[in-house]
């Protein structure tokens, strides 16, 4: 059902049935973010979901596949099947969907750097199903500017990259009409702290910047460009001040129409349609009593339901227990039910918006486009999205908007139940028993090794060389590469090799950290700065912070405001960015005379990247230095850091990180005390 269908009311009835639209609409389509392990585990998991009721799929890939590594490269080491599936060839793409008719499902699979990779595999699988490129329904997520601002999973620069996005943009309007070639995601920059406002002018520009590049390449004619932008759909976010983010669903849904007519010229209602697929926000979930998490997902699935002229036409949702790891398939069900519930058993589907008339609404939505409308123009001044985001000014706005809103959990003005308010809690059950979240056995990465070596070993080698100079050639002369590429994935080519072969044509990129001397750090507590004062009287000069993000994951929030405000209370911070190897870090430490070391892991890879960094620092003699380590651990796996020499941990409970860096002044004092006495 289209977010903007209308229905004539039926003329009939009086009190509570005025207003009823005269057949129920249709519900969205409920999708759980899952994959895990190898793709059959995963392939079991999307067949169990969609018996419950689930009616599409969100694939969620692991970071080597999402950042093109094979899961024996050395940065895919620790992180294989981690956050998602592994996929390295159209093998595991065949059991990934093995027994799913991709002739008649839905699939939103998210995927950004490797998009096209992916959606190459996907074509070639559906192919052999026998299904017609024609019939294929989903999303390839495609957004490679958020990745720049928030996630991490880029490989290329930004002019290679939005040449990609434009090829598949291009390819799956041809071949491909019913595909949504990519989803502007808004979702991870609330994530990463983004404000209302900042959610819709950073989206909105993404937008332009994509159909901005398919239409100066010239590559398609005039009715071509509006089907391209009849395409493009959104993947946003919604927190819990639902009321302030119903609004901005409304303000983007008449944002884009304004862009689409005054912009770009489209006339035709079907293509200015905003289409939106909707997660909501994980980032306020919490690891203190996680029961709460259930209420704080339902509310802010509220915010994308209620208004019919902004409703999600697909919402997945989290599970109640992602700040303690992965989720369960039971924990799964329950937040499909939580959809069922509200499509099936309410009357929400049987009214037009209930929210046209109301002045509080339509105030505070025109509030919301005026503002985004500056911040657009903002942004068009400095020449797009591309040029915000290589000046560094869209991940530095980030950065200090996510340490405003922790400074006011910190300071109280935010209230988070049961993290800084109303902290008394009885023993939750759903905790107890089998454990609260999914784990993925260290055998999975091994055997994934061991699979990939026997996949190369057994293909046609000289069909795979034909393919790939096929595909370099095609990226060389500036050619569409989405044929070359299923080419490529009937060859047997693996998600490395594409995506190495694309690296040594476009190159590879690192993105501004938004942690600079110009970033602005919310004032922190007078103690905290005299401590480190002490200590800097100590060590004959300030303490010496290396913060490090070994493997591959890119959610860069937590480094990055530990960095600001370490910096802030007065110590000498080193921050490279994401993407480091141990070596890397170990380097960075030996190199700065570092006092300590805190790694930021958030990818479930905690015990292998840190027994790693540890046996690295040992064989250079460097293990004096005191490492602390934030993330999503689970208290067993804290056992085990803490085992291999680990001196703090934070997990998301850590909120105030006055408190964090009083834990760091203790370690590097302790660590003092403990030479001297040596």
């Amino acid at each position: 059902m289209n977010a903007q269908d209308t229905h004539a009311t039926t003329g009939e009835g009086t009190g509570a049935d005025a207003g009823r639209t005269a057949s129920r609409d249709k519900p969205w389509i409920f999708r759980t973010y899952a994959g895990h392990s190898t793709a059959a585990e995963s392939n079991r998991l999307y067949r169990s979901n969609l018996a419950r009721g689930q009616t599409g799929l969100s694939v969620a890939f692991d970071l080597p596949t999402q950042t093109g590594y094979d899961p024996d490269h050395e940065l895919a080491r620790g992180e294989v099947g981690k956050v998602g599936v592994t996929i390295s060839h159209i093998g595991d793409m065949r059991a990934l969907f093995d027994g799913i008719p991709l002739a008649t499902m839905n699939t939103s699979m998210t995927i950004n750097a490797t998009a096209a990779w992916l959606l190459a595999l996907y074509v070639a699988v559906a192919e052999e199903q026998g299904a017609s490129r024609v019939s294929l329904t989903g999303t390839t997520q495609n957004d490679i500017i958020k990745e720049y601002l928030s996630r991490g999973t880029y490989i290329f620069p930004p002019a290679p990259s939005m040449r990609l996005i434009k090829d598949v943009a291009l390819f799956t309007t041809r071949e491909m009409p019913k595909w949504n070639p990519m989803n502007v995601c808004s979702y991870h920059l609330q994530e990463a702290g983004a404000t209302p406002v900042q959610e819709l002018s950073y989206a909105l520009a993404t937008a332009i910047a994509v159909l901005d590049t398919v239409k100066a390449s010239g590559e398609v004619d005039e009715e071509g460009f509006g089907k391209v932008v009849g395409r493009i759909s959104f993947f946003v976010n919604a927190g819990l001040r639902f009321i302030t983010e119903m609004c901005k669903m409304r303000a983007f849904v008449e944002l884009w129409d304004e862009i689409c007519t005054g912009r770009y010229g489209i006339t035709d209602p079907r293509q200015k349609l905003f289409r939106y697929g909707v997660q909501v926000n994980s980032l306020g979930l919490t690891e203190p009593q996680p029961e709460n998490n259930v209420y704080r997902i339902l509310i802010e699935m509220l915010a994308v339901v209620l208004s019919k002229k902004a409703r999600a036409r697909a919402v997945q949702l989290p599970a109640w227990n992602e700040a303690l790891g992965l989720p369960r398939a039971w924990d799964q069900q329950w937040s499909i039910r939580m959809q069922q519930i509200m499509a099936y058993e309410t009357d929400l589907l049987e009214y037009g918006d209930i929210f046209d008339g109301s002045v509080e609404i339509t105030r505070k939505v025109e509030e919301l486009k005026a503002a985004a409308r500056e911040e657009l123009a903002r942004i068009d001044a400095m020449g797009g999205a591309i040029a915000a985001v290589e000046n560094g000014f869209m991940k530095q706005a980030l950065v200090e908007a996510n340490a405003r809103r922790l400074a006011a959990i910190e300071d109280g003005s935010l209230v988070v139940v049961g993290v800084n308010r109303w902290t008394e809690s009885e023993p939750s059950p759903l905790l107890s028993g089998e454990g609260a979240i999914l784990t993925v056995p260290e055998t999975v990465e091994m055997e994934a090794v061991a699979s990939i070596r026997t996949w190369r070993a057994k293909r046609d080698q000289a069909a795979v060389d034909a393919a790939l100079a096929a595909l370099a050639s095609a990226a060389r002369e500036g050619r569409n590469i989405m044929e070359p590429s299923i080419a490529c994935a009937r060859a047997g080519v693996t998600t490395g090799e594409w995506g190495q072969t694309l690296r040594e044509i476009f190159g590879e990129y690192r993105a501004p950290t938004g942690v600079s001397v110009e970033t602005k750090s919310p004032q922190t507590g007078r103690e905290v700065r005299l401590l480190v004062a002490d200590l800097a009287e100590k060590l004959g000069g300030p303490p010496r912070l290396v913060v490090g993000k070994p493997g591959l994951d890119g959610h860069s929030n937590g480094a990055e405001q530990v960095a600001l405000r370490a910096r802030d209370v007065g110590m000498d911070v080193t921050y490279n960015g994401i993407r480091q190897t141990p070596a890397d870090i170990v380097r960075q430490a030996r190199e700065k005379d570092a006092h300590v070391i805190g790694l930021s892991i958030l990818s479930g890879s905690h015990v292998p990247l840190v027994r790693e960094v540890m046996a690295q620092l040992r064989a250079e003699g460097l293990d004096h230095i005191p490492v602390v380590v934030g993330g999503i651990i689970p208290p067993e796996d804290a056992l085990v850091l803490k085992n291999i020499g680990v001196r703090e941990i934070y997990t998301p409970k850590d909120y105030a990180l006055d408190e964090v860096m009083k834990g760091i002044v203790r370690v590097v004092e302790r660590s003092l005390q403990a030479r001297a006495s040596a």
